[in-house]
């Protein structure tokens, strides 16, 4: 029987996304095994990610007791309608928590009266969430900096939409989050981050031209001093390796608690993330696509035994290049162990390692995986990941442009500044066994060039379902809408198991406040 005594906190996530963030929260289970958070309001603008927003919603309402309808929906059993219609109370709960609604200026008096409908006593509460980061993103700046409409773009400034909230509804804690490029992002003269900080410091005065009294502390996550106006600002960094995620994502996290509150946080708590094998090497092993022509498992492999005619001059090359051609001619004889399938939708029971974030994404009722599909890959691109994948496998480094034969390399005018280490060298990049991966980005909706699996028999790249363990999302965890947008969905979320370890300390944080 539930402890009534235990408190439970309304969380409220605007730019909420597929839910990564909220996810963290609503998953959170203190050391007396009670969840602690309920997301009262979660919001976003996209079509999509509001739907995968409103299933996850859907299927917390049910806390512990899931019907297996969920599941026979994951198998495409039922449509989602019918699962909706089936448990129309739960769909309702979620449709009052999980909205579709653009913030701005237009939306302001509705979203205030929606966070206000759900705070209905002075219960500490908790306010998550980040702007959108396009405009503050390393390569969307390079990308637009020569734009004259870029100085206007009204991304820079959706923070003021979360300072807004807050003025309204002064939270007794928020956390904000945003990518790292906030550190050198400038408007004019003028850091952003800087910016942020004086806001986030004093929300009334920000946005009423200095006038008003509520002000918050400023903490970082990672680091044990609270964030003065004038301290380094890349405090507030969180590198995700560091507490358990298997990818090196580096993200603004700043946690803001109100002046008046009184309550000092603790810290994350550094522990070794598992490696990109140790989180996906237990999925099913399935074959890419071959794009643009017919395709079966026989063409497939007699499209990848063409790269032996690349090997010329190999012989006669340094050592490494010939133990990397030393390994494509082994890789080629193993047809045994060639995958034949080109996507997966079943579940390897007997995962072996204990690893909490690994343990995190697990469920023991689930016999169906979504997203588990590999996409098609152009002839020359199966190529160039074939001798990627084994120059790795020998050397334990992905190729840069350099490394690849020139009969391998994409005709692009870029190419030779590649080769010189000028720019774009690591093109193709394998995300290497042994290691945590790289970022995973929207980006990987695009393309799969930077997301090679280390797995040469696959010669392919990462599935929904591969990036999504990489973001430690839940493998019951299910994103709507067409591939494209669920790799866009996934590649800009926060990962649910370093969102939940930051639930573990704005928890705490609370139950300071609620204390006094």
């Amino acid at each position: 029987m539930k402890n009534k005594r235990i408190k439970v906190f309304p969380v409220v996530d605007v730019f909420a996304g597929p839910g990564g963030l909220g996810e963290g929260f609503a998953a959170y289970i203190d050391q007396r095994g009670s969840r602690r958070f309920q997301n009262s309001v979660s919001i976003e603008k996209e079509p999509f990610p509001h739907q995968t927003l409103l299933l996850r919603h859907f299927f917390r309402s049910f806390e512990n007791e899931v019907p297996e309808e969920y599941y026979q929906y994951l198998k495409g059993e039922i449509t989602r309608e019918q699962l909706y219609t089936l448990f129309s109370e739960q769909y309702h709960e979620a449709e009052q928590s999980a909205h579709c609604v653009e913030l701005g200026p237009k939306s302001h008096d509705h979203v205030r009266k929606l966070i206000s409908s759900k705070l209905t006593d002075d219960s500490p509460w908790a306010l998550v969430g980040g702007p959108p980061c396009q405009a503050y993103s390393l390569v969307g700046r390079s990308r637009m900096m020569n734009d004259p409409k870029f100085k206007k773009d009204e991304r820079h400034f959706l923070y003021r939409e979360y300072l807004r909230i807050i003025a309204d509804h002064r939270p007794p804690v928020f956390v904000m989050e945003n990518v790292k490029g906030l550190l050198s992002a400038k408007v004019g003269a003028e850091q952003v981050i800087r910016l942020i900080i004086n806001d986030l410091s004093r929300p009334e005065a920000a946005l009423n031209g200095g006038d008003g009294n509520l002000e918050y502390k400023l903490y970082s996550l990672a680091s044990d001093d609270r964030i003065e106006q004038d301290a380094d600002p890349r405090e507030f960094l969180v590198k995700a390796e560091e507490f358990g995620v298997p990818q090196a994502r580096h993200r603004m996290f700043i946690l803001g608690i109100r002046s008046d509150c009184h309550a000092i946080p603790a810290q994350l708590v550094r522990h070794e993330a598992p490696s990109v094998k140790q989180t996906i090497s237990h999925l099913p092993k399935i074959r890419s696509t071959l794009s643009r022509e017919q395709d079966s498992a026989e063409r497939w492999l007699d499209t990848i035994a063409g790269i032996e005619s690349a090997d010329r001059g190999a012989a006669n090359g340094p050592k490494e290049t010939r133990n990397v051609w030393r390994q494509i001619r082994t890789t080629l004889n193993t047809p045994m162990e060639w995958p034949e399938q080109t996507k997966s939708h079943s579940c390897r029971k007997g995962q072996k390692s204990n690893h909490p974030a690994l343990l995190y994404m697990l469920d023991d009722r689930l016999t169906f995986l979504t997203g588990h599909e590999a996409r098609g890959h152009m002839a020359s691109d199966l190529h160039r990941y074939f001798f990627a994948a084994n120059f790795a496998e020998v050397m334990q480094r992905s190729p840069t442009l350099s490394d690849f034969p020139e009969s391998l390399l994409p005709h692009h005018r870029n190419v030779i500044e590649g080769r010189e280490g000028r720019m774009f060298s690591d093109r193709f990049r394998v995300q290497l066994a042994g290691s945590v991966s790289t970022t995973i980005t929207s980006h990987i909706s695009k393309d799969g060039h930077y997301f090679i699996h280390y797995d040469p028999l696959q010669c392919r790249s990462f599935t929904v379902r591969e990036a999504a363990r990489l973001q430690t999302f839940p493998d019951n965890y299910k994103f709507e809408g067409p591939r494209t947008e669920q790799y866009h969905q996934v590649g800009n979320a926060v990962p649910p198991y370093l969102a939940s370890q930051i639930a573990a300390i704005v928890c705490d944080v609370l139950e300071q406040i609620a204390r006094r």
